[in-house]
């Protein structure tokens, strides 16, 4: 009889919640940054009357970068925290060894996203008033 594991395959609640966050921070601040730097500000005055939520993310992205970075953290433990082992049944461990791989990706991805709109939120303000 060939055994599944239920629901392993599936992704964890926490692992969609982690990239929303992280892709907020780059919605908020790092892609019209980046917009008006190539001379597109009209397109960023565009998108920010088309959805004007952006303008609210943005008055708050300390919070959003504080949460986000949170998350990333208990996300970064939860998959390389010690003790951490995949079962010893042949199938459950294939498809836990494959579920890591996936949640390292996802952990890499959000960690590199949130870089990029941490840089674009806070780095490039403070080197243009140097």
């Amino acid at each position: 009889m060939n055994k599944q594991a239920p629901n392993i395959n599936k992704p964890r609640t926490w692992s969609w919640l982690l990239i929303f966050t992280t892709s907020g921070t780059l919605i908020c601040c790092a892609i019209p940054i980046t917009l008006v730097t190539l001379g597109l500000g009209a397109s960023v005055a565009t998108l920010a009357s088309s959805a004007p939520w952006l303008i609210t993310l943005s008055h708050y992205k300390g919070w959003m970068f504080a949460s986000s970075a949170v998350l990333i953290g208990i996300a970064y433990w939860a998959v390389h925290r010690p003790g951490r082992t995949c079962p010893s049944d042949p199938v459950l461990a294939a498809a836990c060894n494959r579920a890591d791989v996936w949640n390292r990706r996802f952990i890499m991805a959000s960690g590199v996203m949130w870089l990029i709109g941490f840089i674009a939120a806070f780095g490039l303000p403070l080197l243009l008033r140097l």
